[in-house]
């Protein structure tokens, strides 16, 4: 089994200020060691390191750990798709087979980011180095998410946390009606992580979780959907045991062979491990 998408950070108050006074519990340092108990016990055999910090240096960063620890599979980082040396920077990181693809925390900017001839140009150019694209956005973004991705043919594009639903507040009629549309683009997969960021932290319910999940699975089909825990982000409402068991239940109807993809295959697939 792959976790489609963890992050590990040396805590810094300053660069790492979304991280709140609400979330004291992951206001330090989190390392692949930290992680080494937990998969064993899950039979989980690696993971995607995903970028937390926008800036190359992340992308050093991770790729010093992945050196150390064999639990990374793949990194997920930071380039400035913006930057007029973009293919240089793109041809540079190829240097690097553990960089698999790219993500840029799009939920922090507004629709005229998202929809900028200059940011898409750079997504463009990702495909010429088979790179992929993380999707990582809230609900009332998915709109210009969906006419940002319909710009660019044949990029393999994975959507972070199922784009962010109202998990709380159970609002989630307009959400459902972007997922089922984004999904009509082949190139688009989606991972289900994140959820429980976006519900009431302490007291949610399963079946708000599995509202979430039926629109998921039956607009995208388990071919491509792929299992990620959003560690230690996931740690602000449970342990990650919690959420594995989640998605493990809710999956138990699904055939060995679709489980096997939503666990492992399309992982693999989408990111080249």
């Amino acid at each position: 089994m792959i976790d489609t998408h963890v992050h590990f950070w040396n805590f810094d108050p300053v660069r790492d200020n979304w991280i709140n006074d609400d979330m004291q519990i992951i206001r330090k340092d989190f390392a692949p060691e930290n992680l080494l108990d937990i998969y064993n016990d899950l039979n989980i055999k690696g993971c995607i390191a995903v970028q937390a910090s926008q800036s190359e240096e992340e992308n050093h960063f991770l790729l010093e750990l992945a050196a150390r620890h064999e639990i990374i599979k793949g990194i997920v980082g930071w380039v400035d798709l913006l930057d007029p040396d973009l293919d240089e920077r793109l041809s540079h990181w190829q240097n690097h087979q553990l960089i698999k693809g790219w993500r840029h925390v799009l939920q922090a900017e507004n629709r005229d980011f998202i929809l900028n001839p200059a940011f898409i140009a750079g997504v463009k150019q990702l495909k010429k180095y088979n790179y992929t694209y993380d999707l990582l956005c809230y609900h009332n973004q998915l709109d210009a998410i969906i006419q940002m991705v319909d710009q660019i043919p044949d990029q393999p594009f994975v959507l972070d946390h199922c784009g962010k639903p109202d998990v709380k507040n159970q609002t989630l009629k307009e959400w459902t009606e972007n997922i089922k549309t984004l999904a009509d683009n082949p190139n688009v997969r989606c991972k289900v992580s994140g959820l429980l960021a976006e519900a009431d932290w302490l007291n949610w319910k399963e079946n708000d979780l599995f509202n979430c999940f039926d629109v998921i699975f039956e607009a995208f089909g388990p071919e491509r959907v792929m299992y990620g825990s959003d560690w230690p982000v996931v740690l602000i409402s449970r342990p990650y045991q919690d959420w594995f068991n989640l998605v493990n239940n809710y999956t138990e109807k699904f055939t060995a062979i679709e489980r096997q993809m939503i666990f492992s295959d399309n992982a693999k697939e989408f990111y080249g491990i």
